[in-house]
């Protein structure tokens, strides 16, 4: 095959290859690595796919030529191409893609899937031959790497493509994926990695991170190469105003007000995708479509992670066939999955995010010189501000960066038992080859010890215990797994992604559903209704770790809840907030959102001030409960959990005291029994901020005073079961079996405790904390938030009530104890008697009336004037 083959077979379908694609053909004839980035649906898997055609299909013709037998010339080549996406669903797509091209250009070529999805019969055939190109996941190229003979497998692959890179390159699949490459790239030194990626902000680095460092004995190439596929295509983004804007908004409701809208949006398009942030909000949503509008009942669909393979599987046919209207969906269609026929997406909420706006946006359209179009649908009036920060962020071009883990430890565990299943290892090559991975490039001599002994017996504390002697070098020095179920229960276990347990929805008649969590099951009796899978249900029982339900009638139902669903607003898009509240700041009002949002803030100008990049506000009010400091660093819910304990730990130092915390992505509330004189504490409680890099220095600075002023321990506590998971301490089942949460957590605190008592130095347990600082709290961020603070203008207002800022503060509070019955009722008081007093400010003037203190925190603050400290208001006067 010859590129001009390339450009024939591209022409007969009516299509041109783009530059970016010849020069990734160009740079894969040569031998070349590379990462492509380029527009969703820009023609991304055709460069590399066509590339990978060319370079390896001509090379096998000319083999066949060469070959003196003709069973020979005829015979298929044998494993070349791995290419590995992070979704069971767009492996399956990819591969059809894949299938399109290989009768005209590589007819000799086999071709298979390789997922947990996979049929046995076919897991077999590929056990006894694999095929030319394998399409395949993280989790499986782990388990081809723990069999005996994965060297004689798998050594002769050719090319690695890593499809939606940027989905792996910040966690720990993609980890598991450079220990991979690695180890691939040490038996093939000529091994050519690809990445492709559409929603990347560090490119170099993302780079740098999938190409492995080359090992000693590689011959000298081309340094990859960075391609990036610019081609005209136009990406609309519009977003569903309101009729009449609420100054006093509250986040976490489902936004169906704006439901008419949405219908006659979706009426008017051929096919939508309705995304949702959460799976609760996706069930809701798709009952709300069949409300208002029954006759599309088997039209529109719902689709989400927790739905059984059968019905999602039905739902991705039914997009591409173009016989669905509408799906509402979460995150389990983001990815590369190719819907041409769908021509619109609805955002329900924030996206949260510019690159994941840029992601579903690219699922209409999906195809080169096509208009991918989204459509933001505002859930509170706040989410005004993001849609208009997100559409000037997006055309300013700014992105998120994603970063690698560095050295995760309970990783590494895992790949070692991985490799001494795999035909066994000797330490020092292995760890020469382990450091070409990006992750583990200064992984330290004394961490890859304790790992070595974590394996060989399970640390110092666990060396009487059989089951953890799980590797163990043999008379040559090779270190293997001998132990055959300890092996089997390793292979079941093989992946980093660790779920919170759930429980099997079947109905009693038998068809299965799906699966929640069992901690939403626990809470429930048999003959309650819940909302699950597009379906009012009853539960008729619980046995094991299935709940039987039968359909109920109309009614009130309880929505599933599952973990892990409320994403925090990245910096990204809270920089550009700040920025269009500082042009509104100035009256300028460009955006329809902003122009719409404007009454809201007015409002919160009138009674306090707006957050910009050069002013921080603080806001103190008196009520029933008690005192209330209100702080927007507008920096996510992340870091002002974090930001909220440490204010709170610190002033608590100077005088005793009990703080309620409550957080959102705007800012956060501490709310005392007793007073405190925020105005003057404040400025020096921020004043204080000290930092040093995460995992260093834990025993002072900032990552100490976060640690001790949250539940540290019992936080740390839930990341380590995800870390014992994945080193093998604890295993989530044998295969067809379920543990619930409750064993699994019990089994995970057991070696907390052990480990904490009786080893602690252990290097799991400081990993837990690390992972606490990095993931949970964003500690990095949270430093970086302080430094800014301390260089804003300090703007601190006392209050009477609520301001349209505050509001959702309280509401995320009150949900902590309050039923949505009774949240609704007492909101629906205090916002009636918060919109009256904001008719009557409103009505007569826009300045700020109260006292107002500003500092500058470079300088000492001033003693606080007494007329501007907090006065007790009359009790019950606003209703609350």
């Amino acid at each position: 095959m010859s590129e001009g083959t390339a450009k024939r077979w591209m022409a007969a379908r009516g299509w041109q290859p783009f530059a970016f694609q010849q020069q990734v053909w160009q740079a894969m004839a040569e031998g070349r690595s590379g990462l492509l980035h380029a527009t969703t649906g820009a023609g991304k898997t055709y460069a590399v796919w066509l590339g990978a055609l060319e370079r390896f299909s001509a090379l096998a013709l000319m083999d066949r030529a060469q070959a003196a037998p003709k069973k020979e010339a005829n015979k298929v080549p044998p494993l070349t191409v791995l290419w590995i996406t992070p979704m069971r669903a767009l492996a399956a797509d990819s591969l059809r893609a894949l299938q399109e091209p290989l009768p005209d250009l590589a007819p000799h070529w086999s071709n298979g899937l390789r997922t947990g999805d996979t049929a046995s019969g076919e897991r077999a055939a590929q056990d006894r031959r694999l095929p030319t190109v394998l399409v395949t996941t993280p989790e499986s190229v782990s388990l081809l790497l723990a069999r005996a003979d994965a060297r004689e497998r798998l050594a002769c692959v050719q090319l690695v493509v890593v499809d939606e890179w940027h989905e792996l390159v910040g966690n720990k699949r993609g980890v598991q994926v450079q220990l991979a490459l690695a180890r691939l790239s040490g038996w093939n030194p000529r091994l050519q990695v690809w990445g492709m990626s559409a929603t990347l902000g560090n490119l170099p680095e993302a780079l740098t991170t999938l190409v492995p460092a080359l090992p000693p004995r590689a011959p000298r190439r081309a340094r990859p190469l960075l391609v990036q596929g610019r081609i005209d295509k136009a990406l609309q983004v519009q977003v569903l105003l309101p009729e009449r804007v609420e100054r006093f908004a509250w986040a976490g409701h489902m936004g169906l007000s704006l439901l008419p809208q949405v219908v006659q949006s979706i009426e008017a398009s051929a096919s939508t995708l309705v995304f949702t942030n959460t799976r609760s909000q996706a069930e809701r949503w798709y009952q709300a479509l069949l409300e208002a509008r029954p006759d599309w009942a088997g039209t529109i669909a719902l689709h989400h992670g927790s739905l059984s393979g059968e019905v999602r599987g039905w739902v991705e046919a039914g997009l591409k066939a173009g016989t669905l209207k509408a799906v509402v969906c979460t995150s389990s269609l983001d990815l590369g999955v190719d819907f041409l026929p769908v021509e619109q997406v609805l955002q329900i909420g924030s996206a949260k995010g510019v690159a994941r706006l840029v992601q579903r946006a690219g699922r209409s359209g999906h195809a080169p010189g096509r208009t991918s179009s989204i459509t933001l649908v505002p859930t509170h009036s706040l989410e005004l501000v993001e849609a208009a920060a997100a559409r000037q962020a997006l055309a300013e071009g700014r992105i998120e960066d994603r970063h690698t883990p560095r050295a995760p430890l309970d990783v590494l565990v895992q790949h070692l038992v991985t490799i001494a299943l795999g035909g066994g290892f000797v330490p020092d090559a292995l760890l020469a080859e382990v450091r070409r991975a990006p992750a583990y490039a200064a992984l330290t001599d004394n961490d890859w010890q304790w790992a070595l002994q974590f394996v060989r017996q399970g640390g110092a504390s666990l060396a009487n215990y059989p089951d953890f002697h799980r590797v163990v070098p043999d008379e040559d020095g090779v270190w293997r797994m001998p132990d055959a179920r300890l092996a089997r229960r390793h292979r079941s276990n093989i992946g980093t992604i660790v779920s919170d347990a759930s429980m099997q929805v079947q109905f009693v008649s038998g068809g299965k559903l799906g699966s929640v969590e069992e901690s939403f099951i626990a809470r429930l009796k048999p003959g309650d209704v819940f909302m699950f899978a597009g379906r009012l249900l009853e539960l008729v029982r619980t046995q094991q770790m299935t709940a039987y339900v039968r359909t109920a009638p109309r009614g009130s139902a309880a929505l599933p809840r599952w973990s892990g669903g409320r994403m925090p607003l990245s910096n990204t898009l809270a920089d550009a907030m700040l920025r269009q509240l500082e042009q509104a700041e100035r009256g300028v009002f460009a955006s329809p959102e902003m122009r719409c949002a404007q009454p809201l803030l007015a409002l919160q100008a009138a009674w306090s001030a707006l957050p910009t990049p050069s002013r921080l506000v603080a806001e103190v009010l008196h009520t029933r409960e008690g005192w209330h400091l209100y702080l927007y660093p507008l920096a996510g819910r992340l870091v002002h959990l974090g930001l909220a304990g440490l204010l709170a730990w610190r002033a608590s130092q100077q005088v005793p005291n009990t703080f309620s915390i409550a957080v959102n992505d705007y800012g956060l509330e501490l709310l005392s029994a007793k007073p405190v004189d925020w105005p003057a504490l404040l400025p020096h409680l921020i004043g204080e901020a000290t930092h040093s890099a995460v995992g260093e220095g834990m025993e002072g600075g900032l990552e100490a005073e976060v640690l001790a002023s949250l539940n540290a321990t019992e936080m740390a506590r839930r990341r380590f079961r995800e870390i014992a998971r994945i080193a093998g301490l604890i295993f989530q089942s044998h295969p067809g079996e379920q543990r619930s949460s409750r064993q699994l957590q019990a089994s995970s605190s057991l070696y907390y405790d052990v480990f904490a008592q009786y080893d602690p130095d252990n290097l799991l347990l400081a990993q837990a904390r690390a992972e606490l600082l990095v993931q949970e709290l964003d500690m990095d961020r949270l430093a970086q938030t302080l430094q800014r603070m301390k260089g804003q203008q300090l703007s601190v207002h006392t209050l009477e009530r609520p301001t349209p800022f505050a509001l959702p503060l309280m509401v995320e509070r009150f949900r902590e104890r309050l039923s949505t019955e009774s949240l609704g009722d007492r909101l629906e008081r205090m916002v009636q008697a918060l919109e009256v007093a904001a008719d009557n400010t409103m009505g007569t003037h826009l300045a700020p009336t109260r006292d107002t203190t500003h500092w500058d925190l470079h300088r000492d603050a001033p003693k606080l004037p007494a007329r501007a400290r907090p006065k007790r208001p009359r009790r019950g006067r606003h209703g609350f």
